[in-house]
């Protein structure tokens, strides 16, 4: 049998071993989900902070509540299929702050929105895909690649940029506001983005061959290399995708501030990671989906906004954070152990 038949007669075999989810009844598969708790837990802990401070709910603070936690979400969703393949990428904040530089640069020096549109999407999927090509044909651990394109990320801001506040975007200047700062039917753009994200990565990984990989890759990266499935097309596409989605979140950033800082998207990285783990995507890998990356974004800014409520000191906000992953990865690993007995 030749190698060709070989790879043909066992990619089903690997494929086979991404769960078959539909099988089990509906009401299990929310019971024990991470995701239905985690939307729990949001209207909980927005009830008990409506009670402690009438500020909370109030339309001002909810409106707030949701426009920032969008950025992180459409963060989070990009960042969703890099963790179900066992990967991660802690430079997404710092593409998104070049992405946003050379946006705000390109137009101050009198290019359309299209163009500059265009040339930021091009370089936030080009740096996410230079990530995937060093990870995927070098075989170099993630945590380490990303954390080197965090640092030349952000340096090349501060360098294209000279360490210069960018706040005239030239004949795009109304129109870029308008997309990143305005409203459709009362409700900020920036929401129908993540909302379109969401569900444009969520058809991907359940409708698409495409989505099955990456299942399959997060389940069992060695066997699904030996069967032939494209597993360093699949992470540098996953990575693509994260710094697509970077690029993305930075042209709403842009739009709603109004000006551009070569701090743009700094220290965003332990809030998308902190959003996407709490939602129930694994940093083992094999486990994820684009709801649960919006709901513990949601979550994040949720617990930020009543701490600032609180009168709690900003400091205190990474400790915070970093204990609800820590807690998000011992719930996770309660459960698999339960799973394994």
């Amino acid at each position: 049998m030749s190698s060709g038949d070989m790879t043909g007669a066992a990619q089903p075999s690997v494929l086979s071993e991404v769960p078959d989810v539909s099988a089990v009844p509906f009401w299990r598969r929310l019971l024990v989900s991470q995701e239905f708790w985690i939307t729990v837990s949001v209207f909980v802990l927005g009830g008990v902070v409506s009670v402690i401070s009438p500020h909370f709910a109030t339309v001002t603070n909810l409106s707030n509540v949701l426009q920032n936690f969008c950025y992180i979400g459409i963060l989070a969703i990009g960042m969703t299929p890099i963790l179900i393949i066992g990967g991660i990428d802690i430079s997404v904040g710092s593409i998104l702050g070049l992405c946003g530089v050379v946006l705000g640069l390109v137009l101050q020096a009198g290019w359309p929105l299209w163009a500059g549109l265009s040339v930021t999407m091009l370089l936030g999927a080009g740096l996410g895909a230079f990530n995937g090509l060093l990870i995927a044909f070098l075989r170099l651990p993630p945590f380490l690649v990303t954390l080197g394109m965090l640092s030349v990320a952000r340096s090349l801001a501060l360098v294209v940029s000279d360490g210069q506040v960018v706040y005239n975007f030239g004949q795009a200047q109304d129109a870029i506001i308008a997309l990143g700062g305005g409203k459709l039917f009362g409700v900020p753009s920036v929401v129908y983005a993540m909302l379109i994200s969401a569900a444009g990565l969520h058809l991907a990984l359940t409708m698409t061959r495409w989505g099955r990989f990456v299942f399959a890759i997060g389940g069992n990266q060695r066997a699904a290399r030996l069967t032939g499935l494209p597993v360093k097309l699949i992470k540098i596409s996953v990575y693509a995708f994260g710094g697509l989605l970077a690029a993305v979140t930075s042209v709403f950033l842009v739009g709603w501030l109004g000006s551009v800082t070569n701090a743009l998207g700094q220290g965003d990285e332990l809030r998308v990671i902190a959003g996407t783990v709490i939602g129930g995507a694994s940093l083992a890998g094999g486990y994820g989906t684009a709801y649960g990356a919006m709901i513990g974004s949601l979550l994040i800014e949720e617990l930020r906004n009543a701490l600032l409520l609180a009168g709690v000191s900003p400091f205190w906000q990474g400790t915070f954070i970093g204990g609800s992953i820590i807690l998000a990865i011992i719930l996770q690993r309660i459960h698999l152990t339960d799973e394994e007995d």
